[in-house]
């Protein structure tokens, strides 16, 4: 269900479309708090009638028959309101269960249709917390809230109708109270208010985001000894959620608030001034006892106004927190999906051609690539090189279809990948990043994740051929060895070297490797290297560097700049031609001879 759709409906019936066939137990849960409050008023009412009857009888008090019935009757009400109560709380709680559960499911089912390229622009902290903790939301908003707001419309109902019952005067005395508590609220949450209160939630949101990525950066500071105040998005995050958040409690919230308190808790002061000025005229009218039963009742029954308004309220916050929930659930289910053909293709081969490619990213002026066209044969490695911000990295996401190309065509074995089945695709294509990461599990099923079925002899021979067993060794339970957990960590080149034994398992006839020595110290690089041919032996391998010594003996390099494919060749052609890729080899070499002598001067 899409944003769109929701807008034609009730947020809270949009949200409902979730719970399935379970939709019904909501109802029948709401309807049953409307009951269980009723059943709730019935006390008090009770209560007045014992004072009546005492009042009546007064002072000869043995006389009154009915208090031990009207007692009883109290109770009754009481037991059987809880009863109901519970029975409505349990209604609502299984479809609000099931709701969740369906939006988390569906929510996945979602993201698991688009392109792996749409998490590099909504990051994983920022997804969870649309996505897992809206549904959480609608847990208690459907749980709790929808049978409080019944219950609370019953019991609002009820008060009217009690309050002009007996005696109109105080009655209105006491809804003066209630009307002023209203318009607090109603201020408090309404107008421009409405705007800020969105304004924090998305501030929430985005210290969430911001929160997840800047853990996740710690080995980045480790590495290039960063301080905390290079991650400017989660200091930003952080000063923006708290002016929002004391602009939320201090501005919007401090002062409706208190009138709301005030008014509430004190709508026996109301009371008070209406029975001064009904007093005289009860006395003079012969009806002095009805008088005081009556205030009796008022008294009691103001008592619970603030209980009342307190639900209101609570009302609606929990309808506004269904507006923010399906938004923020919107924006998962309307998350892009990764088109897929009706007759797919096969590919013939393990070609990797690029036919007149141009990309754009979303919201960018200038192609990412523009009009590139090469070729990579089966068995064949070719480097991609050049300038950051190039292209290389995009290039190499258009392969497994990361993003769908604007215009050209990007073929696996003569076929359009756009018209392969993405498994097949998948299938076809195993990868490498900068920055691969472990699951919170063992070794043994980190690997395995590339193929669940393999054996534990293959996943070991993935290891040994990933030049693993330094790492295997001093594990305390090798391969079955939970990562994250007990203070077992690895270093960044060992996290590659187990990601590169994933490939290897995986088998897959291309191979792309994106800076996959990047973050590796020079030990852990000699042995990534080492496991790079076990992983590139026979198969087609595009291979993205800067460190160009990774690339020399490559079978061809191309040379990306500005998204255009400038120069192609061997390492040794590219040098003797003396355009960019000999620059580049130039200051390469440089770079590389650069020291520090005895006198601290540079050499």
């Amino acid at each position: 269900m899409s944003s769109k759709q929701g807008k034609k409906q009730n947020d809270v019936a949009a949200l409902l479309q979730y719970a399935g066939g379970y939709r019904k137990l909501t109802w029948l849960g709401m309807g049953l708090s409307g009951v269980a409050m009723v059943l709730g008023m019935a006390p008090y009412l009770c209560i007045w009638l014992v004072m009546r009857e005492l009042i009546a009888v007064a002072p000869d008090w043995t006389q009154a028959a009915g208090i031990s019935r009207y007692g009883w009757l109290a109770f009754a009400a009481a037991v059987a309101g809880i009863v109901v109560y519970f029975a409505a709380l349990m209604c609502t709680h299984l479809a609000a269960f099931r709701t969740a559960a369906n939006i988390r499911k569906q929510g996945m089912a979602r993201l698991m249709k688009t392109p792996l390229g749409f998490f590099d622009a909504n990051a994983s902290g920022l997804l969870r917390n649309r996505l897992d903790g809206a549904a959480a939301e609608t847990e208690t908003l459907l749980a709790h809230n929808l049978a409080d707001i019944t219950g609370t419309i019953a019991m609002f109902v009820s008060m009217l109708v009690l309050m002009f019952v007996f005696d109109w005067r105080m009655g209105a005395a006491c809804l003066l109270a209630a009307v002023i508590s209203l318009a607090a609220m109603s201020a408090m949450m309404g107008g421009k208010n409405a705007k800020l209160i969105a304004d924090y939630q998305k501030a929430q949101d985005y210290i969430g985001k911001a929160g997840t990525e800047y853990v996740r950066g710690i080995p980045v500071v480790k590495i290039f000894q960063q301080t905390v105040y290079s991650f400017r998005a989660f200091r930003q995050a952080i000063e923006d959620y708290s002016t929002k958040s004391e602009k939320f409690s201090c501005g919007i919230c401090s002062k409706p608030q208190a009138l709301n308190l005030t008014f509430t808790e004190a709508a026996f002061a109301f009371l008070v001034p209406a029975a001064l000025l009904i007093a005289p005229s009860a006395l003079e009218g012969g009806n002095f006892a009805g008088f005081i039963t009556n205030f009796a009742f008022y008294a009691v029954f103001s008592a619970i106004i603030s209980t009342a308004l307190a639900r209101i309220m609570f009302m609606a916050s929990g309808m506004m927190q269904a507006t923010n929930a399906l938004a923020r659930i919107n924006q998962v289910m309307d998350a892009p999906v990764l088109p897929v053909t009706a007759s797919p293709r096969k590919p013939k081969d393990n070609t990797v051609e690029f036919k007149d490619v141009s990309f754009t990213y979303d919201g960018a002026e200038l192609p990412a690539l523009n009009h590139v066209s090469f070729r990579v044969n089966p068995g064949e490695t070719v480097a991609l090189v050049g300038p950051s911000g190039g292209g290389k990295t995009t290039a190499a996401s258009l392969i497994p279809r990361f993003w769908d190309v604007t215009s050209g065509t990007v073929e696996v074995g003569g076929a359009d990948v756009r018209e392969m089945d993405p498994h097949v695709l998948m299938n076809q294509v195993a990868f490498v990043f900068q920055n691969n990461r472990l699951f919170k599990t063992s070794i043994l099923e980190n690997v395995r994740a590339a193929r669940p079925e393999a054996s534990r002899e293959e996943v070991t021979a993935a290891l040994k051929a990933a030049q693993c067993d330094d790492i295997i060794a001093k594990l305390p339970q090798g391969i079955d060895t939970l990562i994250g957990t007990e203070g077992t960590y690895l270093s960044g080149g060992e996290q590659q070297r187990v990601a590169l034994a994933r490939a290897i398992l995986k088998d897959a006839p291309i191979v792309v490797l994106d800076e996959a020595t990047a973050f590796a110290d020079p030990e852990n690089e000699v042995l990534i290297q080492k496991a790079f041919a076990s992983l590139t032996k026979g198969r087609t391998v595009i291979m993205i560097a800067h460190r160009l010594s990774t690339v020399v003996n490559a079978d061809r390099i191309i040379v990306l700049d500005a998204g255009q494919a400038v120069e192609s060749g061997t390492h040794v052609e590219l040098v003797k031609a003396g355009g960019l890729y000999a620059r580049m080899w130039a200051d390469y070499n440089q770079a590389a001879s650069w020291r520090i002598s005895t006198e601290g001067e540079a050499m």
